[in-house]
């Protein structure tokens, strides 16, 4: 059952993006936590998965932290295509923030995917999960670690905001918050 509805989901997506890769949820359809991401990345694009970059390291030890394994959960992202820019110093295509619209125009197939996995918990990474759940500019940095409520589709969901993985390649500072955020994370799927 869930996996014809996954399947007719992710080509409904396909079909109404034909010229952009899309890199679909990946993982247990049964899980009980769903990790939402912003979007894919090059590697990304080239595996075919999400969460196998650079992001794909720290998203390893996250895992290890939990001590849950990567076919445990459902992993998806917050825009299925790798939203890009031409890097004006190298002339390369380079990762960008996902814009609103981009938010915006995937929120109803995120929403459908999360009915259909039904978690009993979804651990947003970043702003841009943040944006598509809450419908509004709610920041990472005032919310992360706190155990939060969202109704979706007639149904209420509970949600963990985490920073990025790869926000600590960035800003080494934040690793010990983000650790933190893990502990507390980890008690709250005890309770599940």
């Amino acid at each position: 059952m869930k996996e014809d509805r996954i399947k007719v989901l992710n080509e409904k997506i396909k079909k109404n993006y034909p010229n952009e890769k899309i890199i679909i949820g990946d993982g247990n359809l049964n899980s009980t936590i769903m990790l939402l991401g912003e979007a894919p990345g090059g590697k990304e694009i080239e595996i075919g998965k999400p969460f196998v970059g650079q992001a794909g390291k720290h998203f390893q030890e996250f895992l290890d932290v939990l001590n849950i394994k990567r076919e445990d959960v459902y992993i998806t992202n917050s825009v299925k295509y790798r939203p890009t820019k031409i890097n004006p110093k190298t002339n390369r295509i380079s990762n960008r923030t996902p814009t609103v619209k981009e938010i915006d125009d995937f929120r109803d197939y995120i929403y459908e995917e999360i009915s259909i996995i039904t978690p009993k918990i979804i651990v947003t990474l970043g702003n841009i999960p943040l944006r598509l759940i809450f419908k509004n500019d709610i920041k990472i940095g005032e919310v992360h670690g706190k155990l939060m409520e969202k109704e979706i589709n007639n149904r209420n969901y509970k949600i963990f905001p985490l920073y990025h993985p790869a926000a600590i390649i960035y800003n080494r500072d934040l690793k010990d918050i983000y650790m933190e955020d893990l502990i507390k994370l980890k008690k709250e799927l005890k309770k599940l």
